[in-house]
């Protein structure tokens, strides 16, 4: 007679996906926003975007110790994410730099991919603001040029920094800015395919941007609360930065606490921080606070009875 019932060890329900799975989901929801990002600033930005995703995945390989040097695929995936977060046309050895500290020291060096306290990406580019600022923050923005070979060499201000471009620019993408943040467009479309695969929902990104929204209004209007959400960092940090399975809460509850965290730090840092943008130190301020989250906003377990005074 055939076993009925099988006993083993935990977890008991299984998905078919895996860490390869998941993060090529991300790399095709990366696409839209790369695209873009080589429409705008020609092939200045498709070579930052290749040597942040070589250098990252390169390192891993190295501290690792294996010639797969795709593996799972998420040095890739931080590589990618933290050229989306650099200006078209850095130096390369900036690149090389940024991507090597957010795989040694944001990712590995806690013992690798789910053990991270932080978001890698972020890490490295926190590292290049701080290190080098006028390379990755400064007067570095250069005019996009669609359907050009390369972005016009006359640097500007982002729009962040001049309150100067409109919201139909803004959500189009014809304006200056980092590789992943000028194309509110292209942001939605791939952030729809991670919706779509169930990797995101909409707690995070929705208190994230909601956040951000009410407070640009109250500084400023109805207007100037949208131009906070789609200038800067705000849609991909929301959308492809905070929502990090590793570094963001489990529960339902601790998922909204923490987009609206990232909002407001991300808010008092632009309207009040000596920094134009507030995204990156706003996601990493509260990827320190996620085990605190977690712990307050755990459901109670089936049964419980509260203890007597």
């Amino acid at each position: 007679m055939a076993k009925k019932l099988v006993v083993s060890s935990s977890p008991h329900i299984k998905s078919p996906e895996n860490i390869r799975s998941i993060m090529v989901d991300v790399l095709v929801a990366l696409f839209p926003v790369a695209l873009m990002a080589v429409f705008l600033f020609g092939y200045r930005a498709l070579v930052t975007m290749i040597i942040a995703m070589v250098a990252a995945m390169v390192t891993e390989a190295i501290i690792l110790r294996k010639g797969d040097f795709f593996g799972d695929g998420s040095a890739a995936v931080t590589g990618l994410l933290l050229a989306m977060t650099l200006p078209p046309a850095p130096p390369w050895w900036v690149v090389v730099i940024g991507s090597v500290v957010a795989i040694a020291i944001g990712k590995q060096i806690y013992g690798g991919i789910g053990n991270n306290i932080f978001n890698p990406a972020l890490v490295g580019r926190a590292v290049l603001v701080v290190s080098w600022g006028g390379h990755v923050a400064g007067n570095v923005w250069l005019k996009p040029v669609p359907f050009g070979l390369a972005a016009d060499a006359v640097t500007k201000a982002s729009p962040l920094a001049s309150y100067d471009a409109s919201l139909v620019d803004l959500f189009i993408g014809t304006v200056s800015g980092s590789l992943g943040e000028t194309s509110a467009i292209a942001l939605i479309i791939g952030a729809i395919w991670l919706f779509y695969r169930g990797h995101i929902d909409w707690r995070i990104p929705g208190g994230f941007i909601g956040a951000v929204f009410i407070l640009g209004l109250i500084s400023g209007g109805f207007l100037m609360g949208l131009y906070h959400v789609l200038a800067g960092g705000v849609l991909l940090g929301a959308l492809f930065m905070a929502t990090d399975m590793v570094t963001s809460p489990v529960t339902k509850t601790g998922k909204i606490i923490f987009g609206v965290g990232c909002g407001v730090v991300t808010m008092l840092i632009r309207l009040y921080g000596s920094l134009p943008e507030g995204v990156t130190f706003g996601i990493l301020l509260m990827n320190g606070l996620t085990p605190l989250i977690d712990n307050f906003t755990l459901p109670k377990k089936f049964g419980e009875v509260k203890k007597s005074a």
